[in-house]
């Protein structure tokens, strides 16, 4: 295979939000289909999920907990295409997958080191990274595998009329519980109530969040999935119920901050309130993703969770798009679509 490769590379670490001018667009060539290593395989992408945590992968390396992109590397991102090369028999020429790619046209993925899904075929790829992708299925396992809520508990989410948010305080919904969100305007709260069924919603922008929480929730809250941290974390702890469970899904009020956001400052009443606070990725939870996945597959399809996708399009665009998760432009799962024909195709239409 022969021909031009386009990568988005990082040329400067960012300071607070990601700007299109941290990035640089360059011309590569598409790797050598017979240079392939065991294991590995050449995935064309069609579809780059842009994700919060994607702003942690930027900074300089220091955290062995995440990845940093070395400066002149590709972006790595979520990605889902077509394998039209491989070196690993689980995943043959033609299979759809979803991975941890790169922003690039084609990529060589590690098979061994990356996760590789195959993508079924009753689902477009745009499907497989958005109702049933990244976001959804760590919702899924931060809700029942962390969280292990149960009917007739209290949950609280707070992002939660973000992509993950949202698909949390509907499972949450699902398995009979109460569940009140967190989220920053009027019409986020709105939507949460009147359309994905959530029993309450606070605007932290406009509403005491530590007060309306006593307020919505006076026995407690059995379950807090935290995508946000900081202020609205400690709020939380402060009206957590006896065996409380705090998820840490995600930290966003500290992804753009040049020192990290400081933790609860009331730690003795986790003690004595024998809460439980546990962080974990997605890829704690491999084993279950493929029966995750297929649940998530039925909701959505008999219409008891609803998701929204926010898809763009152009692999030029990759950069620009980005910004807009640090600034609440995008509504639902952002997605950046770089060949139609192939992201929306279903082999079994």
């Amino acid at each position: 295979m022969t021909g031009l490769n386009r990568e988005w590379i990082l040329s400067s670490r960012p300071s607070g939000s990601a700007r299109p001018e941290d990035f640089t667009m360059r011309d590569t060539e598409v790797p050598d289909a017979d240079s392939l290593s065991p294991g590995q395989i050449l995935v064309r992408h069609s579809v780059f999920l842009h994700a919060p945590t994607m702003r942690n992968w930027m900074d300089a390396p220091g955290n062995n907990y995440y990845p940093s992109v070395d400066l002149g590397a590709p972006m790595l991102a979520t990605s889902g295409g077509d394998v039209v090369a491989s070196a690993d028999e689980r995943f043959p020429v033609g299979m759809r997958v979803t991975t941890i790619g790169f922003w690039q046209e084609y990529s060589v993925i590690d098979a061994t080191v990356m996760p590789v899904r195959p993508v079924r075929d009753d689902m477009t790829l745009v499907e497989a990274m958005g109702p049933v992708g990244m976001n959804a299925l760590t919702a899924y396992m931060g809700m029942i595998e962390v969280g292990q809520a149960k009917e007739g508990e209290t949950v609280v989410v707070s992002g939660a009329a973000g992509s993950t948010g949202s698909v949390a305080g509907q499972i949450a919904r699902i398995l009979g519980c109460r569940v009140i969100g967190i989220a920053g305007s009027s019409q986020k709260c709105g939507y949460l109530t009147s359309e994905l069924g959530f029993d309450a919603a606070i605007d932290y922008r406009t509403e005491d969040v530590r007060a309306r929480m006593a307020e919505l929730a006076p026995g407690g809250i059995d379950v807090f999935f935290d995508n946000v941290g900081g202020a609205i974390l400690q709020a939380a702890v402060e009206n957590i119920a006896k065996f409380g469970r705090i998820v840490l899904c995600g930290q966003i009020s500290g992804y753009d901050a040049s020192t990290p956001v400081p933790g609860p400052s009331n730690m003795m009443r986790l003690v004595y309130g024998s809460v439980r606070m546990q962080g974990f990725l997605l890829g704690d939870y491999e084993a279950k993703i493929p029966a995750a996945r297929d649940q998530l597959w039925e909701w959505v399809a008999s219409g008891r969770l609803r998701h929204r996708e926010d898809v763009r399009e152009g692999f030029e665009n990759l950069p620009a798009t980005f910004g807009d998760l640090s600034r609440g432009a995008n509504e639902g799962t952002l997605l950046v679509v770089t060949d139609e024909e192939r992201a929306f195709h279903r082999p079994t239409a």
